[in-house]
């Protein structure tokens, strides 16, 4: 069997690969096109999100048995497409999840005790302390939305903090434990004081968090979205901020990323962008919550079992 390598991934998945009797080829410099004049040749594609993996690719790939996703998220993918031609779509969450859940909390640690801004002062001599107070996790409500991979892992970490852990999934029951409550949407709107994003990007969750959804709040509130940028619409959440229905934004995904971050120019930003930039109260990062090191090698490890595993099943 071939596979095709599209992204780049750790090292051991494609060392393991060819032990295992598999033939890994890539072709970093292909583009989409490129790659459909040679999709047929293979029976696995791994990818993250260099191209789409659509159905005119998917056509082309006429002798695809699986595609396998370095990452949690599958929008780049046409799964449906593809589970019609039986092609199986893997994807590694249990792979970052440890990474997402730690970055969410280092994000939240990090606003709700102004970190960045007096780290900023103190290097330019500025000692303020009474203005910089912190607020503590312990004694606050924390609403999660997914209780998937990430979204559990999150509700783990903060077992420790005494904070009480609220958790919605609309495609979940039965999860609730000694560490998370499992409860409505209209319970997170009446109690909670943080506000956590794991879910995927679909049709149904495009530009969930708009100015409808954050006026439900009863309270002002803290809001993490290290899962998909589109799913805030940033527009409202920029409004929000400026009036006072959310405290604070910690945001490791942005509904910009569609530019290239490598070559941005500030006269081409949105507007909106801008204004969020310009705020204190907003922490950002690039897409990075589930890239650490250690889940950079836990990913290849994930995909590598369940490719292996899709090799038994045909043996």
């Amino acid at each position: 069997m071939k596979i095709l390598f599209i992204d780049t991934a750790h090292p051991f998945l494609r060392e393991q690969l060819m032990l295992a009797g598999y033939e890994c080829d890539d072709f970093p410099g292909y583009s989409y096109q490129d790659y459909l004049g040679i999709a047929g040749n293979y029976s696995g594609i791994v990818i993250r999100s260099k191209i789409p993996v659509d159905a005119r690719f998917l056509k082309a790939a006429h002798s695809l048995r699986f595609v396998a996703r370095v990452g949690a998220g599958m929008e780049n993918i046409d799964v449906e497409t593809a589970e019609k031609q039986g092609v199986i779509c893997l994807n590694a969450p249990e792979g970052n999840r440890n990474a997402v859940a730690e970055h969410a909390l280092g994000m939240l640690l990090a606003l709700m005790n102004h970190l960045p801004k007096v780290d900023a002062e103190v290097r330019r001599g500025i000692w303020i302390r009474a203005e910089n107070r912190g607020t503590e996790i312990k004694g606050k409500t924390i609403g999660i939305i997914g209780f998937g991979n990430t979204g559990s892992a999150f509700a783990r970490k903060l077992a420790g903090f005494e904070a009480v852990v609220l958790a919605y999934d609309k495609y979940k029951s039965g999860f609730g434990n000694n560490h998370v409550i499992e409860c409505d949407m209209n319970r997170i709107f009446a109690e909670a004081d943080v506000l956590s994003l794991h879910i995927p990007l679909s049709d149904e969750t495009g530009g969930l968090v708009s100015a409808d959804f954050l006026n439900r709040f009863k309270k002002p509130i803290w809001l993490i979205n290290t899962s998909r940028g589109p799913i805030v619409k940033t527009d409202d959440l920029v409004e929000s901020l400026q009036n006072g229905t959310v405290k604070g934004a910690c945001l490791d995904v942005l509904e910009y990323e569609r530019f290239s971050f490598e070559d941005l120019k500030v006269s081409h930003l949105p507007d909106t962008f801008r204004r969020l930039l310009s705020m204190p109260n907003v922490i950002l990062s690039p897409h990075i919550a589930g890239w650490t090191h250690e889940s950079h090698l836990k990913m290849a490890e994930v995909l590598l079992d369940k490719i292996l595993a899709l090799k038994l099943l045909a043996t």
